[in-house]
């Protein structure tokens, strides 16, 4: 669906100069994949995402989505911003409109969709995220964080993307709240077919959910993976000062001790599931 080649950008500071973000980043993004993206601050994430839909050029590589080059004269960027969403950090603060609906109505209208084909898609995704229709009336500050938070993701999914890009949509949300912001991310991928890109610095999120890795450090990505092949390489993503979940750290340390598990497991229940094949192998024997 979207596919990188080379890509590299720098950033112009008055005092450092000329400082590179993005160094030759190649990659690929697959219909229906659950990417996490993972990195430390400074490694490029923020950086990369903003590729991804046009709000930054690259300074030199190439990026194709469904095989059109979006640096070609011909190529309009408003459909690339159509079909990637972009959700940033705290998409509520950029909540605006007098009403839930008409907020969510704005990016839709300003597509080009008719007054009806706003309005219809807004209710669809309204309804995919929660949000019933009694509120609809309200404005959106009257709603609380989390349902704050599902209305601004309604109104990027309003504007019917193929690729959902969101960075950290849980961030600043109790434990309850960004729960119900994952499952709802399973449910769009599930009821609309989006691929999904999930900007975090908590792997445990990225385990849970995701089918494929990023890595990002030091401008590139270091590792795209499975969560098993990437979490697996723990002496590397240490080096990158990139924090493991706990149980991926003490299954790593009991096959450095002679357990013979297949590799560090990525949560609990994967941990769980590998010690009951080990014990009953030796019960069997």
């Amino acid at each position: 669906m979207l596919q990188g080649k080379h890509i590299t950008f720098s950033y112009s500071d008055s005092a450092k100069g000329k400082i590179d973000v993005l160094k030759d980043v190649s990659f690929e993004i697959r219909e229906h994949d659950f990417i996490g993206l993972i990195g430390t601050s400074g490694s490029g994430k923020t950086t990369l995402i903003k590729h991804l839909n046009g709000l930054l050029k690259a300074e030199s590589g190439e990026i194709f989505f469904n095989g059109e080059n979006i640096y070609s004269k011909k190529y309009p960027i408003s459909k690339l911003r159509k079909e990637v969403g972009l959700v940033f950090q705290y998409p509520e603060q950029q909540l605006f409109g007098r009403t839930i609906l008409k907020d969510v109505m704005y990016g839709p209208l300003n597509l080009g969709m008719s007054e009806e084909e706003a309005e219809k898609s807004a209710v669809e995704s309204l309804e995919l995220v929660g949000i019933s229709k009694e509120y609809y009336h309200l404005s959106p500050m009257e709603l609380s964080g989390g349902q704050k938070r599902c209305v601004a993701i309604a109104g990027v999914l309003a504007m019917q993307p193929e690729i959902l890009v969101l960075d950290e949509p849980a961030a600043g949300l109790d434990p309850e709240t960004k729960n119900e912001i994952f499952e709802l991310l399973c449910r769009i991928r599930k009821e609309r077919n989006n691929a999904i890109i999930l900007v975090s610095h908590h792997m445990e999120d990225v385990a849970q959910f995701a089918n494929r890795v990023w890595v990002m450090h030091e401008g590139k990505i270091a590792m795209d993976g499975t969560p098993e092949e990437v979490y697996g390489r723990v002496e590397e993503l240490e080096e990158m000062h990139i924090g493991i979940p706990q149980i991926t750290h003490l299954t790593y340390s009991l096959i450095q001790e002679g357990l013979p598990l297949p590799r560090p497991a990525i949560n609990v229940a994967d941990a769980e599931e590998m010690l009951v094949r080990i014990f009953k192998g030796e019960k069997e024997r």
